[in-house]
């Protein structure tokens, strides 16, 4: 049996999706609201920055990877115009759904796609940018996940990947206490849910840092990556440009 983690746990990594789905599922009604109280309303901060950069132009092609509730699909659809097009998909279907209502209430309505990362269901080369936001720490092969990310996009294309990371060394011990003490308690209290939230904070734990996950791009096939740390490293946008 091949293993991997799942937070600071060890299971098998043919069952690490359906763990990471069963915590999507228990989340999904209270998400944005539970986004908004546990980063104080960043979030929304690190969006509008991701989507700057992305620098979406009239026509273009754009990929939304672990979608979610629709932040980023909703921002992007605002700047393809009625020649481009906006991708929305997740891995799981209460978050996708969540976000397709959210972007119909707000009159969009995109393509939207339950899909894998680690097999996109997409020709090679269609794509001007592929975006993620928080999910490809829960992705359990995330080297093939970025080099179907690489696959899809076309030559010159960009990836944007926005994710927690390693904090600057004079947060982390303000860091931890509020990420394993407050954290699940605002889940319980909020979404009913302590367990998802200490799995939150454990898994971005074990993600890869800027400099590890910059290598992991570059070895995906991306020619130039570079990070921008947010909130003093708290979260990274690193932005890949395939070759």
């Amino acid at each position: 049996m091949t293993t991997t983690h799942f937070g600071y746990k060890s299971v098998d990594e043919t069952e690490k999706a359906k763990h990471v789905r069963g915590v999507f599922d228990s989340v999904a009604s209270k998400y944005d609201v539970m986004n908004d109280l546990m980063s104080m309303g960043l979030h929304r901060a690190w969006k509008a920055y991701t989507v700057l950069v992305a620098d979406i132009r009239e026509g273009y092609q754009v990929l939304d990877i672990a979608g979610g509730t629709g932040d980023l699909a909703l921002a992007f659809s605002k700047k393809v115009g009625k020649s481009g097009r906006v991708v929305h998909t997740d891995i799981n279907e209460a978050m996708l759904r969540t976000g397709r209502d959210r972007l119909l209430d707000a009159g969009v309505a995109l393509p939207t796609l339950v899909c894998d990362a680690e097999k996109l269901p997409f020709p090679t080369g269609h794509f001007d940018v592929v975006s993620v936001a928080f999910g490809l720490r829960n992705m359990t092969h995330k080297d093939v996940a970025l080099t179907e990310m690489n696959r899809v996009l076309k030559p010159g294309g960009k990836l944007l990947v926005l994710e927690f990371s390693k904090v600057a060394p004079p947060l982390e011990k303000a860091y931890d206490w509020y990420s394993f003490k407050i954290l699940p308690q605002l889940g319980k209290w909020v979404a009913g849910d302590d367990a998802s939230y200490r799995y939150l904070a454990e898994s971005i734990r074990m993600h890869p840092g800027q400099d590890e996950l910059k290598a992991m791009m570059k070895q995906a096939g991306f020619g130039h990556v570079d990070y921008h740390n947010l909130t003093g490293g708290l979260v990274a946008l690193h932005v890949g440009i395939k070759c």
